[in-house]
């Protein structure tokens, strides 16, 4: 199968993998390969590639030493990885610890194995956990070329959403006005200011916030962020009729804060509005809220999308939603 690859000169090879290995981007499933005096390196996001280097597709042989957590257990095995930290979710405690010790003992790299051990909750959008191993709950998530320093027992975050917020951020122009009302640690936030809009990001939980300042500093552009720690319904006042875009990923109680979005967004603003719904109606009460919330605006709904589901018959889903002000 064909994967992408940076493409370099054999004389600057090491050096080349090195800086990649400091991206942590190297795709250890797949081997390295040398022809024509090229060397093709596997990554595992070309996104997060630096501009010098040239990113191709091509061919490159699986790994035979790779010894993944799935061929050291006897069933079905799920997780996610964010940094050295990898997550599972496993109501059996005996299953936990085995898929705990195939994962330390496979090719991943990981420092802390955590099991969830409640659903997230509360103002400051956390959950419990279960570390099966290590100590550490904090880590460095790279996603598209940015970092997200975080703690997982401390603040919300879903590396799920990746391509979500990579489709919204691609939307985002320079010179854009952006205030994320929920920001958490900023994957909205800093992505947008990278590509030249001024961004403000807005969250109940202080430890967030301290982060995103944090991660605006670690990507470079702290000079285009204002991290601002409180409820975004009241600091709205300071940054009224401000908004050209404005996300929303507050899914389950998006629709209260709908008369704070209007009151923000400017004369044109595009809004992202997540939202949780059951399959026999996905985006209709979202879109009634919005059009109740914007009578002073021209609302036009640009894209209607389910972004996963999130129980049985119910889904999670956007609305991109562009207002003109009457």
């Amino acid at each position: 199968m064909t994967v992408p690859c940076v493409r370099v000169e054999r004389e600057v090879g090491e050096e080349t993998r090195q800086a990649l290995a400091e991206r942590d981007i190297i795709d250890g499933a797949h081997e390295i390969v040398h022809e024509d005096g090229f060397l093709y390196i596997p990554v595992t996001d070309p996104g997060a590639v630096p501009d010098e280097y040239e990113v191709v597709d091509r061919e490159a042989p699986a790994r035979e030493t790779q010894t993944m957590p799935a061929e050291l257990v006897e069933f079905d095995v799920s997780y996610e990885r964010i940094g050295d930290v990898v997550i599972v979710d496993e109501d059996d405690p005996e299953r936990a610890r085995d898929l705990a010790d195939a994962i330390v003992a496979s090719a991943l790299p990981v420092k802390t194995v955590l099991d969830r051990a409640s659903k997230i909750k509360g103002q400051q959008r956390v959950r419990d956990w279960e570390v099966l191993v290590g100590e550490e709950t904090e880590a460095v998530h790279r996603e598209y070329g940015c970092e997200f320093a975080l703690d997982l027992a401390a603040v919300y975050f879903s590396p799920r959403l990746a391509t979500e917020r990579h489709r919204v951020i691609e939307q985002v122009e320079a010179g854009e006005q952006v205030l994320d009302m929920f920001a958490g640690v900023g994957p909205f936030v800093i992505p947008a200011a990278e590509r030249g809009a001024t961004a403000v990001g807005v969250d109940v939980n202080e430890t967030a916030i301290q982060y995103l300042r944090e991660n605006a500093e670690r990507n470079g552009v702290a000079d285009c962020v204002t991290a601002i720690h409180g409820d975004v319904r009241d600091v709205a006042a300071d940054y009224a009729d401000w908004a050209d875009r404005l996300v929303m990923n507050l899914p389950h109680s998006a629709d209260e804060f709908l008369d704070t979005a209007v009151a923000l967004a400017g004369e044109e603003c595009t809004l992202h509005y997540y939202d949780i719904q059951h399959e026999d109606d996905r985006f209709g009460p979202g879109e009634r809220a919005i059009r109740e919330a914007a009578r002073d605006y021209e609302v036009t709904v640009q894209n209607r999308r389910v972004v996963r589901s999130y129980a049985p018959h119910e889904e999670n889903v956007v609305l991109d939603v562009g207002l003109s002000r009457n």
